[in-house]
C-alpha cells in the first residue's frame, strides 16, 4: 500500500493530480482544492494516501494535509458514501468546517454537496453521530481558539471530540478567563442553558 507520495506535480485536472516522484508519474484523485493550493504546476508537493483496491483498478487518493486523509477515510465508512463523493465534500468544506456542519446536524449544508441529497446527509449525520475520530483535530481559527485543557476535559466529561469543539467556538473570544471558567460555560452551552 502506498501511503505517501513526495514529489513534482506535472499536472492539476479539477479531480486530481499527477505526481512524478523520481521518475514514476502516478495519477492521485483528490478534491479540487489540492492542485491550487500545493502551487500548481511543477510545485514540490507531499500527498498523504489512500489506496483503493477493486478487481479491476487500483485508484489513488491524496491530501494535503493529514485531517483531509483521516476525514476521507471516515466518509468513505459512511454507508453509500464512495471515494468520490467523499472528494466532492472535502472539496467544498474544509476539515474544519466539515467538523463544524457535521457536530451542528446542518443537513442542508451537507446537502448542497454535488450528489449529496438529504437521505445522504442524514445517513452521512448518523453514521457519525458520536463517532468521529478522536485524531481530527481543528486546524483553522478553530485551531487558535480551542484550549487543550478545556477540550481534554469535556472530552474526559463523555463528550465527543465534535461536540466539545463546537463548544469551545461558542465561548466568547474577548473572554480570557481560567480553564474552570471555560469549562464551566461550555458546559452551559453543552446543556443548552
Amino acid at each position: 500500500m502506498i501511503a505517501g507520495l513526495i514529489g513534482t506535480i506535472q499536472a492539476v485536472a479539477g479531480d486530481a493530480v499527477t505526481v512524478n516522484v523520481n521518475g514514476v508519474i502516478y495519477r492521485v484523485n483528490t478534491n479540487s482544492r489540492t492542485g491550487p493550493d500545493a502551487g500548481g504546476r511543477s510545485a514540490a508537493v507531499e500527498l498523504h494516501t489512500h489506496m483503493v483496491v477493486r478487481d479491476d483498478a487500483l485508484i489513488l487518493f491524496g491530501f494535503l494535509t493529514e485531517n483531509e486523509l483521516v476525514w476521507f477515510e471516515t466518509l468513505i465508512g459512511v454507508n453509500g458514501v464512495g471515494p468520490r463523493l467523499a472528494c466532492a465534500v472535502l472539496s467544498r468544506f474544509t476539515p474544519d468546517e466539515l467538523l463544524s456542519a457535521i457536530s451542528a446536524e446542518e443537513i442542508d449544508l451537507l446537502s448542497t454537496v454535488p450528489g449529496i441529497g438529504k437521505r445522504t446527509a442524514s445517513r452521512i449525520l448518523l453514521d457519525l453521530r458520536g463517532k468521529l475520530p478522536e485524531n481530527l483535530e481543528p486546524t483553522g481559527p478553530l485551531a487558535m481558539r480551542s484550549n487543550p485543557e478545556v477540550l481534554g476535559a469535556l472530552q474526559a466529561l463523555g463528550y465527543s471530540t465534535a461536540e466539545a469543539l463546537t463548544a469551545i467556538s461558542s465561548l466568547p473570544e474577548e473572554a480570557s478567563s481560567s480553564t474552570e471558567e471555560q469549562v464551566l460555560e461550555a458546559l452551559r452551552i453543552l446543556g443548552g442553558s
